[in-house]
């Protein structure tokens, strides 16, 4: 194929300086491929438009200096089409005896069902290879059973056997896991759309990085919130097995704080936990306020 460079200097050009001097704060490119790499002034203008507007652009999967360039600035983050999510592994922290709630706060009633149903469904579907809940209550290891839910029944004491057993009962069925996300069962406002954004993003930057994503909400100032659930790629594996006693992940975001990513929600409730009856009821009505 031979590029026709007088489209490239005359409409190519033409259109993304119209673009870059319009009102408009988006820009979307259908394609760009390795014919862009004969004609500079071209990329120039590509650069241009990048530096000054928000793209949504389609890259050939394919290496010139050109496509490389634009993968490699801080500002772009790549989704790749052929290879989207990465084996991700979700285990549900279930193991808490509600003592602020007075009562197994799971199987509380949440607009219709347990509120344990809530991350269930949130989690349900091929966003995770694999997922286990890991509790301690009978009727929540009744509940997942009746539905086919792999859980975990135990009676260790502390966070960290919670994240020993549901890590390790996962690896044994899929060693080949990219990351593991720790949901914990409370949030009843987590919603599906926020954790599939969640993973695909750090699908894309586990390419080029080893991340850690705590999903979090951005306050009236700017200042991060930041929340549950984490998301560790399986570098930290190792260390997750080994936590000190009555530790969780936590112990890991401090260790390394400048691998953390937060992630925001699609809505701030969405962190909110029901540690007492009366949270429940302020949850229930802010679902039905939204």
């Amino acid at each position: 194929m031979t590029p026709a460079m007088d489209g490239f200097l005359g409409l190519g050009i033409t259109s993304i300086t119209r673009s870059i001097e319009s009102a408009s704060q988006w820009a979307v490119i259908d394609e760009l491929g390795y014919l862009e790499s004969s004609c500079p002034e071209f990329c120039d203008a590509v650069f241009r438009l990048f530096d000054q507007k928000q793209v949504i652009a389609v890259l050939r999967s394919q290496s010139t200096p050109f496509l490389d360039a634009l993968r490699a600035r801080n500002d772009v983050f790549l989704y790749d089409l052929d290879h989207p999510l990465l084996p991700i592994g979700c285990v549900i922290m279930a193991s808490g005896l509600g003592k602020r709630f007075g009562s197994n706060k799971l199987m509380a009633d949440f607009n219709g069902k347990p509120m344990i149903y809530r991350i269930l469904s949130a989690t349900d579907g091929a966003l995770f290879a694999a997922r286990i809940v890991v509790t301690r209550s009978r009727e929540v290891e009744a509940f997942c059973r009746e539905r086919k839910i792999p859980v975990l029944l135990h009676a260790m004491p502390y966070r960290n056997h919670t994240v020993l057993l549901g890590l390790s009962a996962l690896l044994k069925e899929y060693p080949e896991l990219a990351g593991c996300m720790f949901a914990l069962g409370d949030q009843p406002l987590l919603t599906k759309e926020t954790l599939e954004a969640m993973v695909i993003t750090f699908s894309q930057y586990y390419q080029t990085a080893s991340p850690i994503f705590r999903l979090a909400a951005i306050a009236e100032d700017d200042s991060i919130i930041p929340g549950n659930p984490i998301l560790f790629g399986n570098r930290y594996f190792e260390e997750l097995l080994t936590l000190p006693d009555n530790h969780g992940g936590n112990v890991l975001l401090k260790k390394y704080p400048d691998v953390v990513r937060y992630f925001p929600a699609g809505d701030p409730l969405e962190l909110a936990d029901a540690d007492t009856p009366a949270e429940l009821e302020q949850l229930k009505k802010a679902e039905f306020n939204r």
